[in-house]
């Protein structure tokens, strides 16, 4: 059966059928340049391990199908669980699956009548697919609506959404109608240039980038290097996008870090100044302080530790960003 699934930039099919959804292209490339974790004390926390989990990857189907069935396997990753599929119909979550370690073929019943199906891959777990299949006949669906990037951390990722629907990005994008790739990595938004030509050689219609929190836990850069770290990634990105909107949005408030500074001498507000400073090189780019999405009162009721929403907090994080990013 032919689907049409978007989302990703690399689709690689093993000797047995197993397909993994690359959200960075892996081929030619020394992942060696990533190993570097950022966190002593979290071994194999890197780049292409994320690149492998397919948040925001997705596919759509016009079926009168009674019923659909997924073979998947999964394993764990950084977050230590597994997130499910999402199934949605007519564009209303129909189903939520939840998905084991190891092998499995998910059956979802579905309505018999004309419908729009999507399937939401797990935005957590390292995930393969290898069969999907309707009991009818199923039209795959282009995606539709300008396409939006969105780069961040694992805020970005949203491991810890109810599911993959409800990642902000994706609450974002199917609120306002638009193709999204997710390039949320979870603890490796470091401006990496990977990233950055990722981004540079997409179509888009707007483009957004969460940036800092990684580099202040991680120390990547000092007072004197973050500005200009962030300035060549806008410039990299620019090269493909001469006039496209682009949205730099500072960290979300984090109650218990404020204040503190980080193994390099920075606080989240210094991390705070320097992306903003190294943004406003270029003249087309809004900066967005993330204090303007969630107060400090809402970051400690809804957050799940000191940095990372819950699933309400990404909800409201959605609600938020889907009014305050637009594209003209």
């Amino acid at each position: 059966m032919r689907d049409l699934w978007t989302g990703y930039q690399h689709r690689e099919v093993d000797a047995d059928g197993w397909t993994t959804f690359w959200r960075l292209d892996p081929r030619d490339r020394d992942l060696r340049l990533s190993d570097w974790t950022g966190y002593p004390d979290r071994a194999g926390h890197r780049l292409w391990e994320r690149a492998a989990t397919p948040a925001g990857v997705r596919a759509a189907w016009r079926t009168s199908a009674t019923s659909v069935e997924l073979e998947i396997r999964a394993a764990l990753s950084i977050y230590n669980r597994i997130a499910p599929v999402d199934v949605l119909v007519d564009g209303e979550l129909h189903r939520r699956c939840e998905v084991l370690e190891g092998e499995q073929r998910l059956r979802i019943e579905l309505p018999g009548r004309p419908a729009e199906v999507e399937i939401w891959l797990p935005q957590a777990g390292r995930i393969a697919l290898r069969e999907v299949s309707f009991d009818r006949e199923a039209e795959p669906l282009a995606p539709t609506g300008p396409r939006w990037i969105t780069y961040g951390s694992s805020i970005t990722q949203a491991g810890g959404a109810y599911g993959p629907s409800e990642t902000w990005p994706a609450l974002v994008a199917r609120k306002n109608g638009w193709d999204c790739v997710s390039l949320g990595f979870a603890g490796e938004c470091h401006l990496d240039p990977i990233a950055a030509r990722t981004i540079r050689d997409l179509p888009a219609q707007l483009i957004s980038m969460c940036l800092g929190i990684n580099i202040h836990g991680g120390a990547t850069y000092s007072g004197r290097t973050l500005p200009g770290q962030v300035e060549s990634f806008i410039a990299t990105v620019r090269e493909g996008h001469p006039r496209t909107p682009l949205v730099v949005i500072t960290p979300l408030p984090a109650p218990d870090r404020e204040g503190e500074p980080n193994a390099v001498g920075l606080t989240l507000d210094d991390v705070r100044a320097c992306v903003e400073l190294g943004a406003r090189t270029d003249p087309g780019v809004r900066v967005i302080d993330g204090r303007r999405i969630l107060s400090s009162d809402e970051a400690r009721a809804l957050y799940a530790d000191e940095v990372h929403p819950g699933p309400d907090g990404y909800r409201l994080i959605g609600e938020r960003l889907a009014g305050l990013l637009t594209i003209d």
